[in-house]
């Protein structure tokens, strides 16, 4: 194998690869990347079992072959190489990396690409494209709410469904539930409805454009992201995911309406007295006035008064100050609604004016 091409080229490429590999890997094949260098093309491809990757590069190509090569050592010789093209030949094992226009020479070893697993596919019939935006738009939302407990294992992803007009995502650990629901204008196949690992999700997020579409395909096992030149797919959770339905209140009798960025800057100071422990933290209701403050402890107490619009009684929830921080952040809108009915009953979340997605979150207790 020997060809030559543009090294920032190349290294965005294994940068991407190296994302996918997990950091520790007990195969020691796992942590290679493989490169198939074909006429003009070379075909790179890595996996950590769970998630694959697979893209294509232009390159002069001046013997074919394959080969696979240890995706950090190679990531760091990369990075120290200047612009400019490169030659990458194998030789008795193992791979030369040089550059052209600089007396340096890197040697790696290698493993055959025989061992290199073979990575899952899926037909091209069964792939459906929605606009990248919507999809990206949808994973923002509610993949932090992703549960981090191994035990209930079926919450460790986000829920994917087919909707009569769109596409649904939710996810919750237990304590909060992020939903979304996208209209989309075009026809979409049936599929099953399937348990997304928050890995790959966060992959499309950082390397898909946010014009154009992206292809996705869900079989059996597997679930398929096309976008550029990338495929990027990921083994399915398996599971029952809970009921989400049930936990979304049908009507909530109080509201309060806020400025979003001061109320991300507000609890941002007064988490500073907030136990890391519990994450709890007061909000006080009081006509116009919501009141944030902290337990008081050893070392003090914050409190931050913001003007708000509430015209009920007086009220005080204890909520999660990450799980309402978190939702924030995601929301694009100004202004925001927290709904609720009693301050022990979960609380609604969402945009104001409503769109098509809310965040529940269920409050601590007060005492």
């Amino acid at each position: 194998m020997k060809f030559t091409c543009e090294k920032n080229a190349f290294a965005r490429e294994i940068s991407f690869a190296q994302e996918v590999i997990a950091s520790k890997n007990a195969l020691s094949i796992m942590s290679n990347v493989l490169l198939e260098a074909e006429e003009g093309t070379l075909v790179l491809k890595a996996t950590d079992i769970k998630v694959s990757f697979e893209t294509r590069i232009p390159v002069e190509t001046a013997e074919p072959g394959a080969i696979t090569v240890f995706c950090d050592k190679l990531s760091g010789i990369l990075a120290s190489i200047p612009e400019g093209d490169i030659e990458v030949t194998e030789d008795n094992g193992k791979v030369v990396v040089k550059p052209t226009f600089k007396k340096v020479r890197f040697q790696i070893k290698t493993i055959a690409s025989e061992k290199f697993p073979e990575l899952p596919a899926a037909a091209e019939d069964i792939f459906f494209s929605i606009p990248a935006k919507i999809l990206k738009d949808m994973i923002e939302q509610v993949v932090f709410a992703v549960s981090e407990d191994e035990t209930r294992y079926f919450m460790n992803g986000v829920y994917f469904e087919r909707a009569d007009d769109g596409l649904v995502m939710v996810a919750t650990d237990g304590r909060r539930l992020a939903y979304i629901h996208k209209q989309i204008n075009t026809e979409l196949p049936r599929f099953k409805s399937v348990i997304i690992p928050p890995k790959v999700l966060s992959l499309v997020m950082k390397r898909a454009p946010d014009e154009g579409l992206i292809a996705i395909a869900v079989t059996e096992k597997n679930i398929f992201f096309r976008f550029g030149s990338y495929l990027v797919s990921s083994v399915l959770i398996e599971g029952q995911f809970p009921n989400y339905q049930k936990v979304i209140p049908e009507h909530q009798q109080s509201s309060i309406m806020v400025k979003r960025s001061e109320l991300i800057e507000a609890l941002k100071r007064v988490s500073i007295f907030i136990d890391q422990k519990s994450n709890r933290a007061f909000f006080n209701l009081s006509g116009g006035t919501l009141l944030l403050s902290s337990d008081e402890s050893e070392l003090g107490t914050a409190r931050e008064e913001l003007p708000c619009r509430y015209d009920g009684p007086d009220v005080r929830l204890a909520l999660n100050h990450k799980y309402i921080e978190e939702p924030l952040k995601a929301i694009q809108e100004e202004s925001v609604l927290i709904e609720f009915t009693e301050p022990s009953r979960a609380i609604t979340l969402s945009p104001d004016p409503k769109g098509d997605f809310f965040h529940i979150v269920m409050p601590m207790q007060a005492d």
